[in-house]
């Protein structure tokens, strides 16, 4: 992968200094007047480019293989069940999640170490340190985004924020075009509503599982409709 990213980079570089040369050629008489300023110009904009590759080679891509051996480390562990392990960050010899994403925010293994912790921290019931730790989760797998959204609305109903809590699992629900995703945080939702006596909101939710999830829901969804009656 990494081979092909090198390739796209450089067809960008390529791309960029071809332009650069294009508009050259159409503003010869440009360059000949302001040569000087122009050759410090674009001296600033070649070194921007060669320190933007050299750090994306040099720091970023260690930075991903250091935080990829990290988090991996800390995963073999939540496999086998060792859950302080794996949450670590309390020594330098066993980083773990906590350890992981403190180090290296910036990268992906970083990120997901936090979205990592956060759900070990829920297991634990520190539900605002799980909290905390995965609202820093973020990521263009939007079904992931839903299921943080989704753990995000469960720590605040633990910390009886049910309006915070409701709220958040809206966003879980919009988050992802995932039938099932949606279906399950639709759900949650509506029973959320129901509990808070937001009869309206809980039949919407209940309703729309009626009407889109019905393979997913077994027709459970009309029975919840006929418990707002009473609620």
């Amino acid at each position: 992968m990494a081979k092909k990213h090198n390739r796209n980079e450089g067809k960008e570089t390529v791309e960029f200094f071809q332009e650069l040369d294009r508009e050259a050629l159409k503003s010869e008489k440009f360059i000949e007047r302001y040569a000087k300023q122009i050759g410090i110009a674009l001296g600033v904009v070649l070194l921007g480019i060669v320190g933007f590759f050299a750090y994306q080679q040099f720091v970023i891509e260690p930075k991903n293989e250091d935080a990829t051996m990290e988090y991996l480390a800390a995963q073999k562990n939540l496999a086998e069940g060792k859950e302080d392990l794996a949450l670590g960050g309390k020594s330098a010899t066993n980083p773990g999640f906590i350890g992981t994403y403190e180090e290296y925010s910036g990268t992906k293994a970083g990120k997901l170490s936090a979205y990592n912790a956060g759900l070990i921290e829920f297991k634990k019931g520190n539900y605002q340190k799980a909290y905390d730790l995965l609202d820093k989760f973020n990521s263009p797998n939007k079904i992931l985004v839903a299921l943080k959204y989704g753990a995000m609305a469960d720590c605040q109903a633990n910390l009886n924020k049910g309006e915070e809590a409701l709220s958040l699992f809206g966003k879980a629900i919009s988050a992802s075009s995932d039938d099932f995703t949606t279906y399950y945080f639709t759900r949650k939702a509506g029973l959320l509503a129901l509990a808070l006596k937001k009869n309206d909101e809980a039949k919407k939710h209940f309703t729309t599982i009626g009407e889109k999830y019905e393979d997913y829901d077994g027709g459970a969804s009309d029975a919840y409709i006929e418990m707002v009656k009473y609620f």
